[in-house]
């Protein structure tokens, strides 16, 4: 350890960095903190994880099911009474927590688990971010996701009455939330018409709460933009597609309220589980 790189960290950091403490769960910064950016050593401010590999694991720290190449370092830890991996950066040694295997969570089967106090988040400023409702959440997700330009996309719900919705509140139909998937995306590499252009062929703007055998409102069309030129150019999209259809388009276009994000389960749902498309 190079003690250069501690100098400026607080009494609460160099417990967890240079002790190798753990901080309590559940009350760390980034627990429930989901943002397209990047996750940075906070004493050596070396690069560690890519936001799109963080998931939520229910065991009240930031985990990530994957490191970028180098960042990271494993070693075999003996502390606790039983054998473990302690995973530290790379450049520092500073100790950021634990990464264990073989639990089934996500696709690739790792668990990075992060003390929030030795990471650092920095939030990327060349995407755009915007969010869709086009039925089932679990294709609309798939279908962005696999889109070159797409950094990250996760669902959730929107546009309700309630806070902090959980699936079982939304399937009764009484909550008004839509189901959604968020999406950050850069535009230098996929448009908004171009996910517009997905949106509008991979579902029907026609049924009002509807699409195809699912019924009710959290499956209503609609677009929540975080921009007047996203607001613009949808409801310009809107009269061109107009002509594509026999009814009324009935897609709603509304400024984006606040994002629930669904329960981890819901997320990346049919690569998870090895399904295809759901058909409207």
């Amino acid at each position: 350890m190079s003690e250069d790189f501690y100098t400026n960290l607080s009494h609460e950091e160099r417990k967890i960095i240079v002790d190798k403490g753990t901080e309590a769960p559940f009350k760390g910064e980034y627990n429930e903190f989901f943002e397209a950016g990047l996750f940075i050593c906070r004493a050596c401010r070396s690069p560690l994880y890519e936001s799109n590999t963080k998931f939520n694991a229910g065991c009240g720290w930031p985990s990530f099911d994957d490191e970028i190449e180098g960042a990271v370092v494993r070693k075999e830890d003996f502390s606790a009474g039983r054998i473990r991996t302690e995973i530290c950066c790379s450049k520092c040694d500073g100790h950021l927590g634990h990464v264990f295997e073989g639990e089934q969570i996500t696709e690739k089967n790792t668990r990075h688990c992060v003390n929030s106090l030795s990471i650092q988040f920095k939030s990327y400023k060349n995407l755009s971010k915007v969010y869709f409702g086009a039925g089932c959440f679990w294709s609309v997700e798939k279908l962005f996701k696999i889109q070159k330009g797409v950094y990250l996309s996760q669902v959730g719900y929107m546009g309700g009455d309630t806070d902090n919705p959980r699936y079982k509140d939304i399937c009764t139909g009484d909550t008004n939330h839509v189901e959604v998937v968020e999406v950050y995306y850069d535009e230098k590499v996929i448009s908004f018409t171009d996910l517009l252009n997905i949106f509008w062929e991979n579902h029907n703007p026609t049924t009002p709460n509807q699409q195809g055998f699912d019924i009710g409102s959290q499956y209503r069309s609609v677009v929540f933009y975080t921009s007047e030129n996203q607001k613009k150019i949808a409801e310009e999209s809107i009269l061109v597609q107009e002509l594509n259809w026999k009814k009324t388009i009935v897609t709603e276009v509304i400024i984006a309220p606040i994002f629930y994000r669904a329960e981890e389960y819901h997320q990346n749902y049919l690569n998870k589980n090895n399904l295809g498309i759901c058909g409207v």
